[in-house]
């Protein structure tokens, strides 16, 4: 049985935590993270000032309207608990990456509408699992994929570990606000699900996945997500060494039948 994530307190997060490449991309927020006070949630509401949405507490009062959460978003409201890891990371993820968050809000108030709010589908899993732990990389080398889709870690990390400093391969965006909270362990060997396109610009690529996700084309199934053991890439994790990346319960084996999409079109 999966024991579910506790974070810590915010008196025991080191400021030096958001130093890691994982936190860079939402670095224009880092003084909401690391202050001695929680912001309330007026207070974020405020300093975030989405466009078309606002950020609410989240109450027993709130809640008694009994809307699915996904449509009360759609109705301009995000319920959002004070002095708390996940939900100040997901504020924060609205504001750095709105047009992605609102494509998700889009698509996961389709499904509820059809499959009413006690049910969900594998699209609905494939949705939420890249909101809460999604990343967008970006490729410009098609063999850096293909040793990827063969979980040849290795490889991919080490004997190519160049091309992730040089930019044929790289970590767009960290998109998924559980992963961000997990981050607040810097021991914790973090697995990202990922959308990967085609191309050499990080806001290109995270505009693509943003379009793709509004059409209805991609995030249909989880399987279309790659895992990618984050602190294997070169500079995300100290203990680098060989015997590190031989751990197969981290950098795991393809399963048999295992087959992934093709990168999604260029991102110029």
């Amino acid at each position: 049985m999966r024991r579910r994530f506790v974070a810590p307190l915010r008196a025991e997060v080191s400021t030096t935590t958001f130093e890691h490449p994982l936190f860079a991309q939402i670095s224009g927020f880092r003084d909401l993270l690391t202050g001695p006070e929680w912001p309330s949630v007026s207070m974020l509401d405020q300093r975030l000032a989405l466009d078309g949405r606002h950020l609410v507490e989240q109450t027993d009062a709130l809640l008694a309207d009994g809307l699915h959460y996904e449509t009360r978003i759609a109705r301009g409201a995000i319920a959002t608990r004070a002095d708390n890891w996940h939900d100040l990371f997901n504020a924060v993820v609205w504001a750095r990456y709105p047009a992605l968050k609102q494509a998700l809000n889009l698509q996961q108030c389709r499904h509820v509408e059809g499959q009413g709010g006690h049910q969900r589908n594998r699209a609905q899993a494939a949705l939420t699992q890249f909101d809460e732990s999604g990343v967008v990389v970006r490729v410009t080398d098609a063999a850096l994929l293909q040793l990827w889709d063969a979980h040849d870690w290795q490889s991919l990390f080490v004997a190519q570990a160049d091309a992730w400093r040089d930019g044929r391969i790289a970590v767009a965006a960290v998109f998924g606000h559980a992963l961000m909270e997990q981050a607040l362990l810097p021991e914790r060997l973090l697995v990202g699900k990922c959308l990967v396109v085609q191309g050499d610009d990080d806001a290109g690529a995270v505009a693509a996945v943003a379009q793709a996700v509004e059409d209805g084309r991609v995030l249909c199934d989880p399987l279309e997500l790659r895992p990618l053991p984050m602190m294997g890439v070169p500079g995300w994790w100290a203990p680098q060494h060989p015997g590190f990346y031989a751990d197969a319960g981290y950098f795991r084996p393809l399963r048999e039948g295992r087959r992934y999409p093709d990168a999604m079109g260029h991102a110029a």
